[in-house]
């Protein structure tokens, strides 16, 4: 069966061990996460963890199950696909040689990057956008040489009727 990238939101109880206990949940079972982002809400009782994880559909099923059995799970909802707004948040270090630095300011401004840092041979900035425009940022500084890098992983939000 093949494998898809799916986007799982849930709202949890805001409290210590809930993050833990579902991320034990998919090491147990052998399920790895891509990427996994935590905070509370505007309710500071509640947070909301959003994972996305590689399975097939049976191991998906599998995997809510067992999520919506954990006591401090409020609510799970599946994210994949075009109902929800995906984004995620990218730090990026770039080599920024003298020959090179308006080649790359104009690449990080046609993707509204923003400068947060600006050195004698390197650039800070962060980005957002989905995962497949962060990719493609990223393909496109590889040339000039990515120093570090620091990705949000996917946060999403159910589009409202």
């Amino acid at each position: 069966m093949k494998t898809n990238r799916y986007t799982l939101t849930m709202l949890v109880e805001n409290e210590p061990g809930v993050t833990a206990r579902i991320t034990g949940l998919f090491a147990g079972r052998g399920y790895n996460i891509e990427t996994i982002c935590g905070a509370p809400t505007a309710n500071p009782k509640m947070s909301r963890i959003t994972i996305t994880t590689l399975a097939t559909p049976l191991m998906l099923e599998q995997i809510q199950k067992q999520i919506k059995r954990l006591v401090n799970v409020i609510k799970l909802r599946d994210m994949t696909g075009e109902k929800a707004v995906k984004r995620e948040m990218a730090l990026i270090c770039v080599k920024a040689k003298p020959e090179d630095r308006d080649q790359i300011k104009t690449t990080i401004t046609d993707f509204n990057g923003r400068m947060m840092d600006e050195g004698g041979m390197h650039f800070i900035f962060e980005v957002t956008g989905d995962e497949d425009t962060i990719d493609v940022l990223l393909e496109k500084l590889t040339p000039f040489g990515i120093k570090k890098l620091a990705r949000s992983g996917v946060l999403a939000l159910y589009r409202e009727p």
